[in-house]
């Protein structure tokens, strides 16, 4: 397994910009939630301290290696596993060897002899590598079970890193990972919404906060979404219209393209029984109500309460 590297133009092109994986990303999130559940995830409330994972030039490489890779560990709350980092000439920034434990070895890219500080953030994927697979998660394919491992990384406090290695000027740039630095930001907006923590002042990469600043804007857009209260006029409107249509057509299903909502009706009559699903906007499963006006519903996912106007 390897996170690609995009240095200075090299070894992958130009950094990529928007939200092209987000589905992906946001079928990870539910993923984690199904898999390590709503208290398993509150043992990742708090993010890896920038001072655990610094690195100075004047620090051994090997010997401040090990340590970075250890606090990782320890985030990630793997027991009993070993990290051995090593150096070497290779495409990727790094790679890990999936094996039983309780030894794991990463590789490193050899340009990461010199540029220290971005250790920590080729360390954290590798090792959310580890531990998705101690934990049996994975999607099929490997860009999916990528994007898997870069959201679960930011979830689970360790992707600050990852946003904070993208730098980009007018003749060269760097990203680390298989997200977007946008889409890095919208998972750590999501994570900064369910755990009250603000990574922004982390950032030593302007570029990073620019691109936390967009994925904040497009996770708060998903709380602002029909049929939830907080959606704005233009959502409303159409959802109204959309709505009238399923009542309409009873029996039928509506899924309306690009907005999210769908509405089903299992019953004979004016509307009667007309239920709508939608995505939950923090875990992104989906949420079954009864159309009928104002309600509470809570996601049993992640417990999510929501207020809703269906």
């Amino acid at each position: 397994m390897g996170v690609p590297d995009v240095a200075n133009g090299r070894a992958g092109g130009e950094v990529v910009h928007g939200f092209p994986h987000l589905e992906t990303v946001r079928a990870a999130i539910t993923a984690l939630y199904r898999r390590i559940s709503y208290e398993g995830l509150g043992a990742y409330a708090t993010s890896v301290a920038p001072a655990d994972v610094a690195f100075a030039d004047g620090d051994d490489l090997h010997l401040g290696a090990q340590r970075v890779a250890h606090a990782l560990v320890q985030q990630l709350r793997l027991p009993e596993a070993r990290m051995i980092v090593s150096f070497r000439a290779m495409t990727h920034a790094a790679s890990v060897e999936l094996a039983a434990g309780p030894e794991y070895f990463i590789e490193l890219n050899d340009r990461f002899r010199t540029h220290r500080r971005d250790i920590g953030a080729a360390l954290a994927h590798e090792i959310t590598h580890v531990l998705l697979h101690r934990l049996g998660l994975e999607f099929p394919g490997t860009r999916d079970n990528e994007i898997l491992t870069d959201t679960a990384t930011a979830y689970l406090g360790a992707g600050w890193l990852l946003l904070d290695a993208f730098r980009e000027d007018g003749v060269s740039s760097q990203k680390l990972g298989y997200l977007t630095p946008e889409e890095f930001g919208y998972v750590l907006a999501k994570r900064a919404r369910v755990f009250g923590e603000d990574p922004s002042p982390w950032f030593t990469s302007p570029q990073a906060y620019t691109a936390y600043t967009a994925g904040r804007v497009e996770a708060e857009r998903d709380e602002r979404r029909p049929p939830l209260v907080a959606a704005g006029w233009a959502g409303r409107h159409r959802y109204a219209k959309d709505r009238r249509w399923a009542r309409e057509h009873p029996g039928t299903r509506a899924s309306p393209g690009g907005v999210g909502y769908a509405f089903e009706d299992g019953a004979p009559g004016a509307g009667a029984g007309l239920r709508v699903s939608f995505p939950c906007p923090t875990c992104h499963q989906r949420i079954r109500v009864p159309v009928r006006g104002r309600v509470r519903a809570r996601c049993g996912l992640c417990r999510t309460v929501l207020e809703c106007d269906t």
